[in-house]
């Protein structure tokens, strides 16, 4: 794994950190690049928001916050994706 992502996702957990909140969460969403729709599911799959937010255990949340991370170094948009992580705010993450 390339430093960089691992660099990104030990500074997701920092601080307690889990993920962005549902808003900033469905932002970073948007910006990744190739996403594809297959029947009810996309890849990569949804930020866990709205009704599964309340569903899904932090276990969860982490595991599919480096989903979308892997992805965003996959289709070599990882900087822009980077950048958008950094300047969240602590406001704007979900602790535990």
């Amino acid at each position: 794994m390339e430093s960089k992502l691992k660099e990104l996702l030990s500074f997701c957990s920092e601080n307690n950190r889990v993920c962005p909140h549902p808003l900033e969460w469905e932002a970073l969403w948007s910006i990744l690049c190739d996403r594809k729709r297959k029947g009810m599911h996309w890849k990569p799959h949804r930020p866990l928001i709205l009704s599964e937010w309340w569903q899904s255990s932090i276990k969860d949340k982490r595991r599919r916050l480096k989903e979308h991370l892997r992805w965003a170094y996959e289709h070599e948009i990882f900087d822009k994706v980077d950048a958008f992580i950094r300047r969240l705010s602590e406001e704007q993450w979900y602790h535990f």
